[in-house]
């Protein structure tokens, strides 16, 4: 949405998004994002565990279905981790044309 007369509502959005539940979710992916890269072994110096660099943590159990960081996390890649269909993955059109 663009706003040209009036400022973004940057505050009422936040208040959606807790609404929605997307707060809590992010949270705890970033929960689980920081506790791979304190637990994991960092050679490079860059803040993120070696195993973690250019790759997504998953988890098992997926937060939209209920799933927290207690039911396991995993690393792999971004191409497997978001062909699931879930919010950051661009998914796929599932519309299909009818040929007759």
């Amino acid at each position: 949405m663009v706003y040209k007369n009036t400022p973004r509502p940057y505050k009422r959005e936040y208040q959606l998004q807790k609404a929605r539940g997307e707060h809590e979710a992010r949270m705890e992916r970033q929960r689980a994002r920081r506790k791979m890269d304190k637990t994991g072994k960092d050679a490079n110096k860059d803040g993120r565990a070696d195993k973690r660099e250019g790759k997504d943590v998953s988890h098992k159990k997926a937060l939209s279905k209920g799933g927290k960081n207690k039911d396991g996390v995993s690393v792999q890649s971004r191409k497997r981790n978001r062909s699931h269909g879930g919010s950051l993955s661009k998914g796929r059109n599932r519309r299909t044309k009818n040929k007759r």
